[in-house]
């Protein structure tokens, strides 16, 4: 019935069916398993560049656009962005520091620009917040503390955990620390803590400007769309199981960056850290 519908001979739908698989769509086939599995292994989260860089790798010769092909073929769309409300806050009666980024987030080595901001989760038992403090050469993610309120204490304790995982102060004496203009950055007690005790450079862009401090922007967004809005957290004690996992588990050390020539960023700084000796 299909064969007289589509104006075609029964005879030719039979030699169609037993015809023996071509290398073409052989090759297809094995594309869109292979495609499959890493869509899945990036936790449903990559889009065809981040994919087409890991067939790459496993040694595939292929374009980005068959790969978006694929991916469409087979129904698989990565995570877009959205837009996230911040928590700035401003204290007007608090010293101002300058803008020494202008949007340039962009680093020649690692502890020369740092960035950060705090984000909230939602829970069952209320809001959890997280400081982040991220490193503008690598994007890697430094320190990344929760805690029941978004005061000084939880930036104060992510700016000590970062200084600690490169190695003490006199790693990063120096490097600038970019933020928003929110209290919990002008606040006395992390002040001293960056100019006296860490040697940090302060830096802030505008009141109201997300662009001003994108880098840390797009880390919540990331963090949003692939693993806040595909959970709802019943403990704040499971909320940092969750979170805290995709951190240091996924996005420090298998998420590939675009900024980090898409590679996680712990691989960028290894790889760039065995090419110095060489270079030297």
């Amino acid at each position: 019935m299909c064969c007289a519908i589509l104006g075609i001979s029964a005879g030719w739908f039979y030699k169609w069916i037993k015809a023996p698989v071509t290398g073409q769509v052989a090759r297809r086939r094995d594309l869109d398993a292979a495609v499959k599995a890493m869509f899945a292994g990036s936790d449903a989260t990559y889009g065809s560049p981040r994919i087409h860089r890991d067939l790459l790798e496993a040694g595939w010769s292929i374009g980005e656009n068959t790969v978006a092909d694929s991916m469409r073929r087979q129904g698989l769309f990565g995570r877009k962005p959205k837009r996230s409300r911040g928590l700035t806050k401003q204290d007007r009666k608090a010293p101002k520091f300058p803008d020494l980024v202008k949007r340039d987030f962009s680093a020649p080595a690692p502890n020369v620009k740092w960035c950060g901001d705090i984000t909230e989760i939602p829970t069952g038992q209320g809001k959890l917040y997280l400081a982040t403090v991220i490193d503008l050469y690598s994007r890697r993610l430094l320190a990344c503390p929760s805690s029941e309120h978004p005061d000084a204490p939880l930036c104060c304790d992510a700016i000590k955990i970062a200084a600690a995982v490169r190695g003490g102060r006199e790693n990063i004496a120096g490097v600038i620390f970019h933020t928003d203009r929110g209290s919990t950055y002008t606040a006395n007690d992390f002040r001293l803590l960056c100019k006296d005790k860490l040697k940090i450079r302060q830096s802030m862009g505008r009141v109201g400007s997300c662009f001003d401090n994108a880098a840390a922007e797009s880390f919540f967004s990331t963090l949003e769309n692939e693993v806040l809005s595909r959970h709802t957290f019943t403990t704040k004690a499971e909320a940092r199981t969750i979170v805290l996992a995709w951190c240091h588990e996924f996005y420090n050390t298998r998420r590939r960056h675009s900024s980090a020539a898409m590679l996680p960023p712990a691989e960028f700084e290894k790889l760039i850290t065995a090419d110095q000796p060489a270079a030297a």
